[in-house]
């Protein structure tokens, strides 16, 4: 029997941060012979079949669907195969079913930007605390989210682990291509997102027609009318373009034709298209909040996202200035050559392996 169960529950066939993160350290976890806790068929690993209908890709419906077996059936399965941990790469365990378990804090943002009424904002703010108290262990992206898992919880420090994330090198690179006339925002459009002030900032630019903007991601109804609004009100209705969700295989394409990559978040766990695009040799605007600095270093340019001048002042320069762009590119291609999933896998297992 296994010691070890790994909670993949939440995987979605259109994989986005969280599953690409999870996905990847399962190499270097093969060595503790885990038991995958999966809907999917994982070749080479011992899955255990899980309901399918549990992932962020039903909703709601899907959050509390897991919710519900992550309390009822899981600790089931742990006591079935006489489990030692339970690892789940999101911030979800039993509670008060002696399920010992080590689990994942991406961010605290539901918190930090909460919504009234939601489901997500309450779950964080009640149910988290209680996951985290309860866990041997805690690990996170980085000393942005360790901070704020320490302030928001009052969690000792000492039993929290950040491990940053990382980007396949075979996959994002730089492949050299000739740069097209679009900036680019890669990732939800959420409203802490802040694409509203990027939109602003990119119809403020001196010369735009001469420019795209962007916008890859899934299409969140709840904030994309205000958007489209906004920019048919901008009269950028030709230059800003949704491509909706981008399949894992078209984005190395489309991060290193963009003039730049624009990531004003307000706030970031970790922000794995920051990292990813540095990897492709695309010059970065990013945020000087949260877990962005910690990572880029001095390879990007880093503005306040509260202040839409800052966000122009940042593409205008990276577009009109070669020389710019092209130290963007190499301390770009240099930071992230720091980062590797195999090192966030190693660190991972290594503290998993003090807990079984």
């Amino acid at each position: 029997m296994s010691q070890l169960l790994i909670n993949l529950s939440f995987l979605m066939e259109k994989p986005t941060g969280i599953s690409t993160y999870a996905r990847n350290l399962l190499p270097s976890l093969r060595s503790l012979n885990p038991i995958l806790l999966t809907s999917q068929e994982i070749p080479g690993y011992s899955c255990y079949q899980v309901p399918a209908n549990m992932t962020p890709e039903q909703g709601s419906l899907g959050h509390f669907s897991r919710l519900l077996w992550t309390q009822f059936q899981l600790p089931k399965i742990y006591r079935q195969h006489r489990s030692q941990l339970f690892f789940s790469p999101v911030t979800e365990a039993p509670l008060f079913a002696g399920c010992r378990s080590i689990v994942m804090v991406h961010d605290l943002i539901p918190i930090r930007f909460p919504r009234n009424f939601s489901p997500l904002t309450n779950y964080t703010r009640y149910w988290v605390p209680l996951v985290l108290r309860q866990a041997e262990h805690i690990l996170c992206n980085s000393y942005s989210t360790a901070q704020d898992i320490t302030q928001f919880f009052k969690i000792s420090s000492q039993k929290i682990t950040p491990i940053p994330l990382a980007y396949q090198a075979d996959h994002f690179r730089f492949l050299d291509l000739p740069k097209q006339n679009y900036f680019l925002y890669l990732g939800r459009i959420d409203l802490y997102k802040n694409v509203q002030r990027l939109i602003t900032a990119f119809a403020n630019l001196p010369q735009r027609s001469q420019y795209q903007l962007w916008i890859a991601g899934p299409a969140d109804q709840r904030f994309l009318p205000a958007l489209i609004a906004q920019i048919e009100r901008l009269k950028l209705t030709a230059q800003v373009k949704f491509l909706n969700y981008v399949s894992y295989t078209e984005l190395p394409t489309l991060i290193n034709q963009a003039i730049a990559l624009v990531f004003p978040s307000l706030w970031e766990g970790f922000g794995l298209p920051v990292l990813e695009a540095m990897a492709c040799g695309t010059p970065v605007i990013a945020s000087n909040l949260s877990s962005l600095p910690e990572f880029t270093g001095k390879a990007a340019l880093l503005i306040d996202p509260y202040q839409v001048a800052a966000i122009t002042e940042a593409m205008e320069a990276v577009s009109s200035d070669a020389g710019l762009a092209a130290q963007l590119r190499d301390r770009g291609l240099a930071q992230a050559n720091q980062f590797s999933w195999a090192k966030t896998g190693a660190a991972t297992a290594a503290v998993l392996q003090q807990y079984l």
